[in-house]
């Protein structure tokens, strides 16, 4: 029986930005909100090799999600880039190209819907403001480390509601 078989795997959620994927040659863009660049050269993250590693020894017993602040415009780009890193491309969760509100309620309500089907076992973020609100409504979440956090890119998530 292969993995995707298996009835009700538990779920292992993963951020994109900042846990496997490497934004900080992009930032500057959020310094002048060029937020169009900033999603476009996402094709050009390196990947965090620790998130990495943990997406792959999750994959031995869970199914594997991703849920990013990214626009669902850049679907196609960010399932390239997974591709390309020999990493699962689906499922993907992606913000409605119009949703404006922090990253912390996107994820709230996008996890809230999940668990009604499946059994959540871990999420990995590197958003503190996202990994707060989460642990507080019981979430078993860790936040990412490996990428030290980016004022810029917390301004963004939090004030802009863009990632």
């Amino acid at each position: 029986m292969a993995a995707a078989d298996i009835p009700d795997r538990p779920v292992a959620v993963f951020d994109i930005d900042g846990v496997l994927a490497d934004v900080t040659h992009r930032l500057h863009h959020l310094d002048v909100n060029r937020w169009e660049r900033f999603f476009t050269a996402a094709d050009r993250d390196p990947l965090l090799e620790e998130g990495a590693r943990r997406l792959r020894a999750a994959l031995a017993d869970h199914d594997v999600v991703y849920l990013t602040g990214r626009p669902e415009r850049n679907r196609r780009l960010t399932e390239r880039w997974l591709a390309r890193h020999g990493l699962p491309t689906e499922p993907l969760y992606m913000r409605e190209d119009d949703d404006y509100r922090p990253a912390r309620w996107v994820k709230r309500e996008v996890l809230r819907e999940l668990a009604r089907t499946r059994t959540i076992a871990s999420i990995i973020d590197d958003d503190p403001s996202v990994v707060r609100v989460l642990a507080d409504d019981g979430w078993p979440v860790e936040l990412a480390t490996w990428l030290p956090h980016s004022s810029t890119l917390q301004d963004a998530q939090e004030n802009k509601g863009r990632t």
